[in-house]
């Protein structure tokens, strides 16, 4: 999968636990960046779509982060 970088402000998703970056999924398995991905911040991450992976969230496409900064 190719890396890309996006940026925009991280939201709530429907299911409690799920972060969204526009139409993106946030999958963070980094537990510090994590800490940094808050409702409500603006950020731009690092990473790929992971287009067939399952999760519990019911939406948007999921996007495995690599690097997370605040703007």
């Amino acid at each position: 999968m190719a890396e890309q970088t996006i940026s925009g402000t991280i939201s709530a998703g429907v299911e409690a636990g799920c972060l969204l970056l526009d139409d993106h999924l946030l999958i963070i398995e980094d537990e510090g960046l994590r800490a940094l991905a808050v409702p409500g911040t603006s950020v731009t991450v690092t990473g790929s779509t992971r287009s067939g992976m399952m999760t519990t969230c019911m939406q948007g496409t999921p996007f495995a982060v690599t690097s997370l900064r605040a703007n």
